[in-house]
């Protein structure tokens, strides 16, 4: 059965997880207008990250990075070539945070020059505690 991320701890602190500020400068919005985001790699298959629940795509890089980011997409089109990238999206409430969590499977290395087979895990961060506008209903 797999663990949903939302349940394992946030960052570096996940087991078989990896943050890379690199990766955050190449995949995350440079300043975010509210939160914060972490990009981190994991080993392991979305599969094994994404709970049976998720829905998992296959999309075309542009789709599956957004362009919000700075990351070279030429680069990244022919990393990718004919393969799509498997994405899979998810909101977490919790009590002091909100998340939101893209996972990206396969995903370019930070030097763009190859694809990993684990898992992107993108994750914008709210803390309620912090910020009044992260208290959703």
């Amino acid at each position: 059965m797999a663990a949903a991320i939302g349940s394992l701890p946030a960052g570096a602190g996940a087991p078989g997880t990896a943050c890379d500020p690199r990766l955050a400068e190449l995949f995350a919005p440079r300043h975010a207008v509210l939160g914060r985001y972490e990009v981190c790699s994991d080993a392991r298959p979305l599969s094994d990250l994404a709970s049976p629940d998720w829905a998992i795509e296959a999309l075309e890089p542009l789709d599956a990075f957004g362009v919000a980011s700075s990351f070279d997409l030429a680069a990244v089109r022919r990393l990718y070539g004919a393969v799509r990238a498997r994405v899979a999206h998810r909101w977490i409430r919790q009590r002091e945070r909100f998340e939101s969590l893209t996972l990206i499977s396969p995903h370019p290395n930070a030097a763009l020059n190859r694809l990993e087979p684990g898992t992107l895990v993108i994750r914008w961060i709210c803390d309620r505690r912090d910020d009044d506008r992260c208290k959703s209903e």
